[in-house]
């Protein structure tokens, strides 16, 4: 079992220098829903990436679980970003007033037709 799991880990890591993958830190957890309602979990997983490929590459500890059992940390963490989003006053674009544009006076169409090409 070890040499399998020593075989797996080396061809992931010559895999990641072929693509050119970087690290990125700080990821908490990924899940990857499944066609038939399960996902699968990893906890403090090392992933990769390569942009330019748009190929990303998760090791660590899978976990089989079904959707409703991580559902409420799934919908805590979006609240979490929307409410702090609201708090930072970043709700959305804000539309300006239309004071500033002047009206539209000339046809253009007409103008376009009469000028030289």
């Amino acid at each position: 079992f070890r040499s399998k799991q020593w075989y797996q880990r080396r061809v992931a890591i010559t895999a990641g220098k072929k693509l050119q993958c970087s690290n990125i830190p700080g990821i908490e957890e990924v899940n990857i829903i499944k066609d038939d309602s399960n996902v699968i979990h990893f906890t403090n997983p090392k992933v990769q990436a390569t942009v330019q490929a748009n190929t990303f590459a998760i090791s660590g500890n899978p976990e089989q679980k079904n959707i409703t059992d991580l559902f409420p940390e799934i919908l805590n963490q979006l609240s979490g970003l929307t409410s702090s989003a609201r708090s930072a006053g970043n709700a959305g674009p804000t539309v300006e007033d239309d004071d500033d544009v002047p009206a539209l006076v000339e046809d253009f169409d007409e103008a376009s037709k009469t000028e030289a090409v």
